[in-house]
């Protein structure tokens, strides 16, 4: 038998009366390490304290996972509020579905807004220069949070026949796939992606104006999302034939390289 992804036996860790769900702790993984090196790289950019990534997090954290699942939720409005839909189950974040631009919006909102307040009392680089640090750490933690993904046997791609295809049990796989055994890894597709962007902006380092690497992150995420996004079989509205995600990638790059072409053309102060 070819060899293959195996699919997790189990997604929740049970420890005596705690229960563990896999994909919150890959969620909560990818955080710490995001909070992690985008402190470190901050501190290189020339900030004077050693606690403001920290401080932005405690309020973009939070508001980014609340944007993430509004996001999710009304992009997949049948499966909470269609005839065979739990609206309840929209409070089910262990459970998968975190839109990656609702949460990054409403988490950037947040944090903007949380970062000019620290900067009246400290005196802090701009707020380009503030994304620029973390946007490495934030493409480490998608990465690390689609294996979130893989614990939850979600969010797989088209019937694949190659050694590293993913093994999905019947119960699975959706209607119209049930006699496929193994499909695209795009959650393993994903996590490589952000991998290798995170790697590039890491390789880059400060040679841009603030803001520019933070567009780069935005830019490179929608290009690898679009043909990623292009894989995947879960249900999803479509619009002129392509899922709507693929539409936010396209819009939202075009934003992302605009943003990147008029910073290198002015001071980039944000």
């Amino acid at each position: 038998m070819r060899r293959s992804i195996p699919s997790p036996d189990i997604s929740v860790w049970e420890i005596g009366p705690l229960t563990i769900h896999m994909y919150a702790l890959c969620i909560i993984t990818g955080i710490a390490v995001a909070i992690w090196l985008g402190n470190k790289r901050f501190i290189t950019y020339g900030a004077n304290t050693h606690s403001v990534v920290f401080e932005v997090a405690i309020y973009c954290v939070p508001a980014g996972i609340i944007g993430g699942r509004i996001y999710h939720v009304i992009t997949s409005p049948d499966a909470y509020f269609g005839s065979n839909g739990t609206p309840l189950d929209a409070f089910k974040i262990w459970n998968g579905g975190l839109g990656i631009w609702g949460a990054i919006s409403l988490g950037a909102v947040v944090a903007w807004i949380r970062y000019r307040q620290l900067a009246k009392k400290n005196d802090l680089p701009s707020f380009g220069i503030f994304l620029d640090a973390l946007a490495p750490g934030i493409l480490l933690a998608q990465g690390i949070g689609r294996f979130g993904n893989w614990f939850n046997i979600e969010l797989f791609g088209r019937p694949l026949d190659t050694p590293w295809a993913l093994e999905v049990p019947q119960s699975f796989r959706p209607n119209g796939f049930r006699e496929f055994e193994t499909f695209h890894p795009t959650f393993l597709y994903e996590a490589l992606w952000c991998l290798f962007l995170a790697l590039l902006i890491l390789w880059i380092g400060t040679k841009a104006q603030p803001g520019q690497i933070f567009a780069i992150y935005i830019l490179g995420y929608c290009i690898g999302r679009f043909f990623i996004e292009s894989l995947r079989i879960d249900d999803a509205h479509l619009l002129a034939g392509m899922r709507i995600n693929e539409w936010v990638s396209i819009v939202i790059g075009g934003l992302a390289l605009g943003a990147y072409l008029r910073l290198s053309k002015t001071s980039g102060r944000l």
